[in-house]
Protein backbone atom coordinates (compact mmCIF):
# COMPACT_ATOMS: atom_id res chain seq x y z
CA UNK A 1 0.00 0.00 0.00
CA UNK A 2 1.41 3.40 -0.89
CA UNK A 3 0.80 6.62 0.96
CA UNK A 4 1.26 9.72 -1.17
CA UNK A 5 2.97 12.73 0.31
CA UNK A 6 2.50 16.28 -0.90
CA UNK A 7 5.60 18.32 -0.02
CA UNK A 8 5.03 22.09 0.06
CA UNK A 9 7.50 24.95 0.52
CA UNK A 10 6.64 28.44 1.76
CA UNK A 11 8.51 31.69 2.19
CA UNK A 12 8.22 34.10 5.08
CA UNK A 13 9.20 37.43 3.54
CA UNK A 14 9.41 39.91 6.39
CA UNK A 15 9.91 43.63 5.90
CA UNK A 16 9.37 46.49 8.34
CA UNK A 17 7.76 44.20 10.91
CA UNK A 18 5.23 42.76 8.45
CA UNK A 19 5.03 39.44 6.62
CA UNK A 20 3.79 38.92 3.08
CA UNK A 21 0.68 36.74 2.67
CA UNK A 22 -1.13 35.54 -0.44
CA UNK A 23 -4.85 35.39 -1.04
CA UNK A 24 -5.69 32.89 -3.77
CA UNK A 25 -8.66 31.32 -5.50
CA UNK A 26 -7.88 27.59 -5.72
CA UNK A 27 -10.39 24.92 -6.74
CA UNK A 28 -13.18 27.45 -6.24
CA UNK A 29 -12.08 28.26 -2.68
CA UNK A 30 -10.77 31.60 -1.46
CA UNK A 31 -7.76 30.86 0.72
CA UNK A 32 -5.17 32.86 2.63
CA UNK A 33 -1.69 31.39 2.96
CA UNK A 34 1.98 32.25 2.91
CA UNK A 35 3.51 32.47 -0.60
CA UNK A 36 4.81 29.19 -1.93
CA UNK A 37 3.66 25.91 -3.36
CA UNK A 38 4.55 22.38 -4.29
CA UNK A 39 7.94 20.76 -4.55
CA UNK A 40 8.52 19.44 -8.07
CA UNK A 41 10.20 16.11 -8.73
CA UNK A 42 13.96 16.54 -9.02
CA UNK A 43 14.34 19.81 -7.12
CA UNK A 44 15.45 20.56 -3.59
CA UNK A 45 13.34 22.53 -1.17
CA UNK A 46 15.47 25.69 -1.34
CA UNK A 47 15.36 25.70 -5.15
CA UNK A 48 11.61 25.14 -4.89
CA UNK A 49 10.97 28.19 -2.68
CA UNK A 50 13.12 30.34 -4.97
CA UNK A 51 11.12 29.11 -7.98
CA UNK A 52 7.76 29.51 -6.26
CA UNK A 53 8.55 33.08 -5.16
CA UNK A 54 9.65 33.98 -8.69
CA UNK A 55 6.50 32.40 -10.19
CA UNK A 56 4.09 34.01 -7.72
CA UNK A 57 5.72 37.38 -7.03
CA UNK A 58 8.58 37.87 -9.53
CA UNK A 59 10.84 38.43 -6.51
CA UNK A 60 14.32 36.92 -6.50
CA UNK A 61 14.94 35.62 -2.98
CA UNK A 62 17.51 33.83 -0.91
CA UNK A 63 16.83 31.67 2.10
CA UNK A 64 17.85 33.17 5.43
CA UNK A 65 17.01 30.14 7.56
CA UNK A 66 14.71 27.20 8.02
CA UNK A 67 11.74 28.24 10.13
CA UNK A 68 9.44 25.23 10.51
CA UNK A 69 8.59 21.81 9.08
CA UNK A 70 5.24 20.16 9.73
CA UNK A 71 5.49 17.99 12.84
CA UNK A 72 1.95 16.59 12.89
CA UNK A 73 -0.23 14.59 10.53
CA UNK A 74 -2.09 16.80 8.07
CA UNK A 75 -4.20 15.35 5.27
CA UNK A 76 -4.40 17.42 2.12
CA UNK A 77 -7.37 19.77 1.86
CA UNK A 78 -7.69 18.69 -1.78
CA UNK A 79 -6.99 14.95 -1.49
CA UNK A 80 -7.86 13.23 1.79
CA UNK A 81 -5.65 10.26 0.84
CA UNK A 82 -2.49 12.39 0.69
CA UNK A 83 -0.44 13.73 3.59
CA UNK A 84 0.91 17.28 3.42
CA UNK A 85 4.37 18.10 4.69
CA UNK A 86 5.14 21.83 4.58
CA UNK A 87 8.55 23.44 4.95
CA UNK A 88 8.78 27.14 5.80
CA UNK A 89 11.83 29.33 5.30
CA UNK A 90 12.45 32.92 6.26
CA UNK A 91 13.61 34.58 3.07
CA UNK A 92 14.81 37.95 1.88
CA UNK A 93 14.59 39.71 -1.45
CA UNK A 94 18.01 39.98 -3.09
CA UNK A 95 17.06 42.36 -5.87
CA UNK A 96 14.76 45.38 -6.10
CA UNK A 97 11.17 44.46 -6.77
CA UNK A 98 7.78 45.97 -7.39
CA UNK A 99 4.88 43.94 -6.07
CA UNK A 100 1.32 45.20 -6.10
CA UNK A 101 -0.14 44.70 -2.62
CA UNK A 102 -3.46 45.60 -1.12
CA UNK A 103 -4.96 45.94 2.34
CA UNK A 104 -8.22 44.25 1.34
CA UNK A 105 -8.65 40.48 1.73
CA UNK A 106 -9.31 38.63 -1.55
CA UNK A 107 -8.80 41.79 -3.60
CA UNK A 108 -8.66 39.94 -6.92
CA UNK A 109 -8.82 41.85 -10.19
CA UNK A 110 -11.14 39.09 -11.40
CA UNK A 111 -12.80 36.20 -9.54
CA UNK A 112 -11.33 33.36 -11.59
CA UNK A 113 -9.42 30.18 -10.82
CA UNK A 114 -5.81 30.93 -9.98
CA UNK A 115 -6.43 34.57 -9.02
CA UNK A 116 -3.89 35.86 -6.51
CA UNK A 117 -3.37 39.03 -4.50
CA UNK A 118 -0.85 39.94 -1.82
CA UNK A 119 -1.01 41.74 1.52
CA UNK A 120 1.47 42.75 4.20
CA UNK A 121 0.30 41.86 7.69
CA UNK A 122 2.09 43.28 10.74
CA UNK A 123 3.53 40.35 12.65
CA UNK A 124 2.07 41.63 15.92
CA UNK A 125 -1.38 41.42 14.26
CA UNK A 126 -1.04 37.85 12.97
CA UNK A 127 -3.79 35.49 13.99
CA UNK A 128 -4.34 31.86 13.20
CA UNK A 129 -7.88 32.88 12.23
CA UNK A 130 -6.41 34.86 9.33
CA UNK A 131 -5.21 31.73 7.53
CA UNK A 132 -7.05 28.91 5.81
CA UNK A 133 -4.92 25.84 6.40
CA UNK A 134 -3.91 24.29 9.76
CA UNK A 135 -0.16 24.36 9.07
CA UNK A 136 -0.21 28.07 8.12
CA UNK A 137 -2.23 28.75 11.26
CA UNK A 138 0.48 27.13 13.38
CA UNK A 139 3.24 29.03 11.57
CA UNK A 140 1.42 32.35 12.11
CA UNK A 141 1.37 31.68 15.86
CA UNK A 142 5.02 30.57 15.89
CA UNK A 143 6.10 33.60 13.89
CA UNK A 144 4.27 35.95 16.21
CA UNK A 145 5.84 34.28 19.27
CA UNK A 146 9.32 34.42 17.77
CA UNK A 147 9.02 38.11 16.92
CA UNK A 148 7.40 39.15 20.20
Amino acid sequence: MSYPFNVRVYGLLIENGSVLVADELIHGRSITKFPGGGLEFGEGTIDAIKREMMEETSIVVEVVKHFYTTDFFQPSAFNAKAQVISIYYTIKAISPYSLHTTEKVFDFPEMKEGAISFRWIPIHSLSEDGFTFPIDKKVAVLLQKERA
